[in-house]
Parts: C-alpha cells; sequence; structure tokens
C-alpha cells in the first residue's frame, strides 16, 4: 500500500469520525446514545493501543474498552488528538518503516508481531467497522447516519474530482 492512499485514509477517518460526532450531538435517545458513544470508546481505546504498539511502548490497558463512559464532548475531543495524531504519525513514515515489524502483547496478554502498515491498516478497517456500527444504531431510531464512505469523503474534500 502507499503512504499517499494511507494519508489519504486516516484523513478519511478524522473526517469520518467528525462528521458521526456531528450527528451524534443530536440525538435525544438516551439508550441508543450511550451504546454509540461506547461503541465510538472502544474505536478510540483501540486506537490508544496501537498507537502505543507502534510506538514501542506499554499501553496500561487491560480491555478494549474503559469501564466508565466519557460524555460525547470529552470523547469527541480524546477522538479529535488521536485522529491527528495518526495523522501526523503516517505523515513520517517511509517505505521501510511500514514494512517494518513489530512485536506486541494483547490486552489479553497473548503476543503479537505485525508491520506497521498492517497495524495501521488494523487501525482503519477497524474504526469502520464500528462506526458502521453506530451508523446501525442510528438508523434504529429513525435518525439518517452520515454517508461514512471513501468516495464521499474524496468528492467532498476534493472538489475537482467531480470533473470527468
Amino acid at each position: 500500500m502507499s503512504l499517499s492512499l494511507l494519508k489519504s485514509l486516516f484523513n478519511y477517518k478524522a473526517w469520518a469520525n467528525a462528521e458521526l460526532f456531528d450527528v451524534l450531538a443530536t440525538v435525544t435517545a438516551e439508550a441508543e446514545l450511550h451504546a454509540s458513544i461506547r461503541t465510538l470508546n472502544h474505536i478510540w481505546v483501540v486506537d490508544r493501543i496501537f498507537r502505543a504498539h507502534l510506538l514501542g511502548e506499554v499501553h496500561g490497558y487491560e480491555a478494549t474498552n474503559t469501564k466508565a463512559t466519557p460524555t460525547l464532548a470529552e470523547l469527541r475531543a480524546a477522538v479529535i488528538e488521536t485522529d491527528a495524531w495518526y495523522q501526523q504519525y503516517v505523515a513520517s513514515l517511509d517505505d521501510a518503516a511500514l514494512a517494518a515489524r513489530l512485536q506486541f502483547r494483547f490486552t489479553d496478554g497473548d503476543t503479537g508481531q505485525m508491520s506497521r502498515e498492517e497495524m495501521l491498516m488494523h487501525v482503519i478497517t477497524h474504526g469502520a467497522y464500528h462506526r458502521g456500527n453506530v451508523g446501525q444504531v442510528l438508523k434504529n431510531i429513525s435518525v439518517t447516519p452520515p454517508r461514512d464512505i471513501l468516495t464521499k469523503f474524496l468528492h467532498s474534500t476534493e472538489p475537482g474530482r467531480h470533473l470527468l
């Protein structure tokens, strides 16, 4: 995978997260909002765990979610910070760094090894999967979720792509 594509995917991830948080700010159904926050918090925790793996640091998490549930505003601020970190991190890499295999420990204590590129793709696909879960929660309460698709992001951020 090219570094250019990875950069674009992390820009897309930040954009999609912002769009979803905007919609969630309008939700008044408490149970569904809580479920959505828990899911988004899980994404954020996994993002933080893989950030630590990428840096060769101990992440300190014992699970892939926190016991306490943050407010939507608290989580949004944390996600913005983490998304910005990933955007800067990917921009600092070269092909050799992407290919490097790193060893790490999962929250259950098992060990693993992945390339940086694989870790970064996991962060992208994991977040997209669970944003889709939140989108379904929104549909179930008759709230239209944002169109979390790469083509919309590309055409929204690069209007010249509409030209034939």
